[in-house]
């Protein structure tokens, strides 16, 4: 039998690293060079995407708040909008997060690399080394929430190092070089561009809703819930204005777009190739954290889904420890299969084909969350701008991948129906 302190482990500390850690994983470390070519437009692009994130995370804590029993989201939108809404939602969204811990993996494995060249010697090297890398955090998960949530907690200090580093270069630069910000030209505002820089700002933002959707884990949700996600989303949000404009601004576009690795180019250019080394370091802690986040989530997704009724009664399936054992390996051999046939001669651009259906799948889930709110006239008017705001990016990400992240959906109907037909039998008989 589980205690209290076991079924919900999260305090407003590891809540928050689970938002922090979901939202910075590899990913800061690109996205100057992703959005170098846009210049001004780029930046700007930041003041709609930060408050865009900020106010669909309040309208997901509110409604944690309105229902602080519910397993997550993904039950409150099953439960307001029906079953197969709430099924087509949260499958969604989990396919999101499995494809995403696949690439997160990967760019773990490649930043090591740094220091083991074999890691990356062959595809089939690279391939290996990351589902080993799955595996092991899949093992650290099914140990139990509270050892996985301390390790969370570990590495988001860790990854948050460097990134200070650079912020206190910056800081440098600007107290004594401020000539430096203005001197390299940068492409103007393009009002055409704004929507795919737009895109672009709010992908690293992703993750906010990671302690929404572990609400049933977390003490006191309706109150720590919303703390964790409202000052993550907040802090990080400013880390990447920070560092992404920064840089931008402090070098030249081009070199900056060229390169693969901006942040480690930047801190090398002012503390050397020893200090690059070490950035490639903390770069490959981050996505581990981050991968570690998100293996706990897909175990707690599903978990939700089939407690609610919504999926086979097999996924909420627990270990004496409360794990989601059958949820997580489950997501563990589907991110495995996902990376081993990276490595396949003619397939290696299948982590690229599903990298491009996170954004756009985890969108709907953010609609969804906006339309519930509507429905249950929670901050209606903040809703119906989270609405908006996750259809303007969801229109940035283009018509391919929303078609394919609606396709993805629709794989789950006859889960949705076993699992009612299954429920129905169960009544009856």
């Amino acid at each position: 039998m589980t205690t209290p302190a076991q079924q919900r482990p999260f305090g407003i500390w590891t809540a928050s690293a689970l938002v922090v850690g979901g939202m910075i994983g590899a990913g800061i470390y690109v996205q100057p060079a992703q959005l170098a070519p846009y210049g001004w437009t780029g930046a700007l692009a930041w003041l709609v995407a930060i408050p865009g994130a900020m106010l669909l995370a309040y309208v997901l804590t509110k409604l944690t708040q309105a229902r602080p029993q519910a397993t997550g989201i993904v039950e409150i939108v099953g439960d307001t909008l029906g079953p197969l809404p709430g099924v087509l939602v949260g499958w969604s969204y989990w396919i999101a997060v499995l494809s995403a811990n696949a690439i997160i993996a990967v760019t773990a494995v490649r930043y090591a690399a740094s220091f083991i060249p074999a890691l990356t010697s062959s595809a089939l090297a690279t391939a290996l080394a990351s589902t080993a890398l799955v595996w092991a955090l899949t093992a650290l998960n099914l140990g139990g929430a509270r050892g996985a949530g301390r390790f969370q907690v570990a590495t988001t200090v860790l990854k948050l190092l460097p990134l200070a580093a650079v912020v206190l270069i910056l800081i440098g630069l600007a107290a004594f070089e401020p000539a430096r910000f203005i001197a390299n030209e940068q492409p103007p505002f393009a009002a055409d561009q704004f929507t795919t820089a737009l895109t672009l700002a709010f992908f690293p933002m992703i993750g906010f809703e990671a302690a929404s959707l572990a609400a049933e884990r977390v003490q006191n949700p309706a109150r720590n819930v919303m703390r964790a996600t409202l000052w993550g989303a907040a802090f990080t949000g400013l880390f990447y204005v920070i560092i992404s404009n920064g840089i931008v601004f402090a070098l030249p576009p081009a070199q900056v777009a060229a390169s693969d690795a901006p942040i480690a180019m930047f801190v090398e250019s002012y503390w050397g190739v020893g200090a690059s080394l070490i950035v490639a370091a903390f770069a490959s802690i981050s996505a581990i954290g981050c991968l570690n986040g998100w293996v706990l989530m897909q175990g707690e997704l599903p978990l939700g889904m089939a407690r609610a009724g919504l999926l086979p009664r097999f996924l909420s399936r627990t270990s004496p420890r409360d794990v989601p054992t059958a949820a997580i390996l489950l997501g563990s051999v589907f991110i495995s299969v996902l990376i081993l046939s990276g490595a396949i001669p003619g397939l290696t651009g299948v982590l690229t084909f599903m990298l491009q259906l996170t954004t756009a799948a985890t969108l709907w889930f953010y609609a969804s969350a906006c339309v519930v709110a509507i429905r249950l006239g929670l901050v209606r008017p903040l809703a119906w701008i989270g609405l908006a705001v996750s259809a303007w990016v969801l229109w940035g990400c283009g018509t391919e991948a929303v078609l394919l992240s609606i396709g993805l959906m629709l794989t789950a109907v006859p889960l949705y129906y076993f699992a009612s037909r299954t429920v129905s039998s169960a009544k009856s008989s």
